[in-house]
This record gives C-alpha cells, structure tokens and sequence, in this order.
C-alpha cells in the first residue's frame, strides 16, 4: 500500500508538469487579437486613405421634383374632370374642361367689333378724298369771292370818280342835285358791295381753313396705316385674340408629363383663375435632395459624381448621378421658426445644407421613384 501510494504521488507532479501554463495560452490569444486588430485597423486606414477621405456620405436624402400646379387661367363652371388621383399624363393631355358659353359669346362679339373698326376706318379712308374734294372746293369759292373783292373795289373807284366829278360840277350848276345824288348813292352802292364782296372772301377763307382741318384730322386717323394696320383695328384684332385665347384655356391641358396628385376638382365646380386644381408630378425628372453636415462640404464641387441608393429597391438598385447645386443656405435659415430664441439658451447643433443631385432619367424610366421616398447619397468628392 505505502509503495503504490508513493507512486502516484510521485506521478501527479509528473502531469501537472505536462500541462502548459494558463498564461502562456492567455497571451497567444490576446497577441492573436491584437494582430487581428492592427490588420483591421490598417485596413480601415487604407481604405479611409484609398476610399473614405475621398467621398461623402450621408442618408438623410430624398427624392423630390419640380412639381407642376394645375391652374386655370379662366373662370367658369367645370363640366368635365378626365383624370384622377395617381394617373399617369403626357405633357398636352387634357385634364379638365370647363363650359365654354361664356367663351364663345365673348369671341363673337370681338368678331364683330372688328368688323365694325375695319368698317370704320374704311369710312376714314374714304373721307380722305371727299375732305380733299371739299377743301379745292373752298379753294375754288375763295378765288372767286377774292375776284368779286377786285371787281367791288373796281366798280368803287369808278363811283368815287364819277361823284367827284359831278361834285366839282354842281358848283356851276352844269350838274343837277339829282345827278349828284345819283352819284352819290352809286358810291354808296359799289362801298357797301365792296364790304359785302370782302366779307365774302372772309367767309370763303374760313371755309376753306375749317376743309383743310377736317381733311388734317382725318388724315391723322388714317396716315401710315392701311385697314389693317390702323390702330383701331389692331385693338379690335387683339380683342378677338384674346378671346380665341380664353375659348382655348377652357380646355386644361397637363403642363409636363408626369403622375396627377391632390385632385381638388369636381365636375360641376365653379373655379376661378389662378385655384390650384391638382398637380402633376414629372417622375421622369426626379432628382435628391441630400442633407450634407456642414463638415461634409468643405471637398463638395458642382459636377461631381453621386452615387444613391433608394430604400423601395435596396442595395440591388444602384443610381449614378451628379451634383448641380448647393442650396443657399441651411436648412435652419429658412425654417419657419428660426434657430435662435429669446431665452438666453443656445446649444450649438451641426447644420445641413441641402445639395441638389440630379438623376439619369433612363435610370428612372427603369426604376421609378417617388416624391419624398428616402435615399442614401454617396458624392465622390475625387
């Protein structure tokens, strides 16, 4: 018994010496971890160097459009709504149609009042010549009343000669008082048909004076136009334009092509210019709106490469697109409560500044987007 117990107490240290120590293995782990760690931390870094300091990242995106307000330009009741809510449109389909009564009595009656400006300014024309016509007339009255002044003054010279002579004789009596006062009232006669004759001419010259005005208004009415061109007819013209033009807003077209939302219009409804309708949105020419930290901007160019991701297709769907633009200014600046207060308490937060990048619309025809669906953006600032 004491032998065999001598040997195996012999034999224990035998197998414990064996065994490796517990902090030999403890420190291959924590090297092995530590080799681990430097390999991944050397390829972060080269990668950080090679990828990371070299792009921009940031999942605060979305997709947004240049959205198109469907307005009338002219009031009426609605008698026909073709489209509805989520239906696709061609740029020149029609959406809405209101009553055209109204339209159409207005364009008739411009019909009309071009039809009687041109008739007018005829009438203009045409009195050119009768003005004309008129004023040789007058022309033609004062040569004859200023020849009737010559003969008046003629026949009172001869009156006044014929009295002086018969006065210087009646002082010898070789002429009777009767001759005399013949004579005198000759004189008389041809003085009074004078001032008649030259009253006349007054007469004939104011005439013609007056001819001559009417012809000058008249032809200001009528000068370096034709029927056509005449002002009044323009004005009357583009009447009728204008109403042929509101004939035609009376049928509502879609502006762009693209996807109808917020249909607020009913048939039967009596909208004025300018109501928003619905709107359309052009999902072809779609583009994201990534929220940069101001720290992500300083390397951001215009004309730089993106590349996004949206969360409707996942990582399997990849769109290429580029930079067009950096907003203005932060998001904060044009919040409608502004950043700072009254309080006296300010806390610093990190800003972003919206960027525009547009997409590729094959891209999109492929794979549609949304408004306001989420996307991740990655700008390769290289």
């Amino acid at each position: 018994m004491s032998q065999n117990t001598a040997e195996k107490v012999v034999a224990y240290p035998a197998a414990e010496d064996a065994k490796p120590p517990a902090g030999g293995r403890r420190g291959k782990l924590f090297a092995g971890l530590a080799v681990v760690v430097l390999l991944g931390a050397a390829g972060y870094g080269g990668w950080y160097a090679l990828v990371g300091s070299r792009q921009v990242t940031t999942d605060n995106a979305y997709v947004a459009a240049e959205t198109a307000q469907v307005t009338p330009l002219v009031g009426g009741p609605v008698r026909e709504v073709r489209v509805s809510d989520t239906q696709a449109v061609k740029k020149g389909q029609v959406l809405i149609v209101l009553d055209d009564t109204d339209a159409r009595l207005a364009v008739a009656q411009a019909e009309a009042a071009l039809a009687q400006a041109e008739r007018r300014v005829q009438g203009y024309f045409a009195n050119d010549d009768a003005l004309g016509a008129q004023v040789t007339a007058r022309a033609a009255d004062e040569s004859r009343a200023a020849a009737q002044v010559e003969s008046a003054k003629a026949d009172l010279d001869r009156a006044r000669v014929d009295l002086d002579r018969r006065k210087a004789l009646s002082a010898s009596g070789a002429v009777s008082g009767e001759e005399l006062t013949a004579a005198q009232n000759a004189f008389d006669t041809a003085k009074a048909r004078l001032e008649a004759a030259q009253a006349a001419l007054a007469q004939a010259r104011a005439s013609r004076s007056a001819a001559a005005g009417s012809l000058e208004a008249n032809q200001v009415l009528t000068r370096n136009s034709t029927v056509a061109t005449n002002p009044e007819v323009a004005v009357a013209r583009a009447r009728l334009d204008q109403a042929r033009v509101d004939l035609e807003r009376t049928v509502i077209r879609a502006p762009v092509d693209g996807v109808v939302a917020r249909r607020q219009v009913q048939v039967g409804q009596r909208v004025a210019p300018g109501a928003t309708l619905m709107s359309i949105v052009p999902i072809n020419q779609a583009y994201v709106e990534a929220n940069f930290k101001e720290v992500q901007l300083k390397d951001v160019r215009i004309g730089q490469k993106a590349e996004l991701e949206a969360d409707l297709y996942g990582r399997s769907v990849k769109y290429e697109g580029r930079v067009v633009g950096l907003a203005g200014g932060t998001g904060a600046a044009f919040a409608v409560i502004p950043a700072q207060n009254a309080t006296g308490n300010w806390i610093k937060v990190v800003q972003r500044v919206p960027v525009r990048i547009a997409l590729d619309p094959e891209e999109l025809q492929v794979h549609p987007l949304r408004v306001g669906l989420s996307m991740k953006a990655v700008i390769h600032t290289r």
